[in-house]
């Protein structure tokens, strides 16, 4: 017969101690980073840190004379409404590919409007396709078709809002400019 270890098994009631410690130790620090990051995610979604930087400037003044920032119903769609997908593994890779454009701001790619203009076409193109790829997704989150009162539309929406469902048409294919101002197409002799 074996005697138990240390004196009345105390060692082994230290060592399940220990791994216990630890186990709240990992959960405490794996609470703590959640907290953390998710703060840090709903920062980097505010206007105010969209807007930071001074090229922004240019889109935050096209926003402000939208429908989307001010209109008869007082409700707003901010930077991250129309941007930033709700669904987490979508909103980390556009989280993702927007660190591109911090980057570009800081090497000088971006930093002046002259620059950003003339790169403007290349920017709205990959947001279109995102966009078309994700059937409209951050759109539908306030205009889905079946949510619509064509009847209160104009006689030209009501019809072409119509066409748009039967096609299966998603929102960016007609509203490419509805907020920023729609940029001009390159000649392929400036690409």
């Amino acid at each position: 017969m074996s005697a138990p270890e240390g004196r009345d098994g105390r060692s082994s009631n230290r060592g399940r101690f220990g791994k216990l410690i630890a186990v709240i130790l990992v959960f405490i620090c794996g609470v703590a980073f959640a907290g953390v990051f998710n703060a840090g995610l709903a920062y980097t979604n505010e206007m105010e840190f969209c807007v930071s930087c001074h090229t922004m400037e240019t889109n935050y003044n096209e926003y402000k004379e939208s429908l989307h920032y001010k209109n008869q119903s007082g409700v707003q769609a901010t930077c991250a409404d129309c941007h930033v997908p709700k669904p987490f593994i979508p909103k980390m890779v556009t989280k993702v590919i927007a660190a591109k454009d911090v980057y570009h701001e800081i090497i000088g790619t971006i930093d002046t409007p002259e620059k950003f203009e003339a790169h403007r076409w290349d920017m709205a193109t990959r947001v279109w396709n995102k966009m078309q790829r994700s059937d409209s997704r951050e759109c539908r989150s306030c205009h889905e078709f079946s949510n619509m009162d064509l009847s209160e539309q104009g006689r030209s929406a009501r019809s072409r809002h119509a066409r748009a469902e039967e096609k299966g048409q998603t929102c960016i294919d007609c509203h490419t400019g509805v907020v920023h101002l729609e940029p001009f197409e390159p000649d392929d002799d400036d690409a």
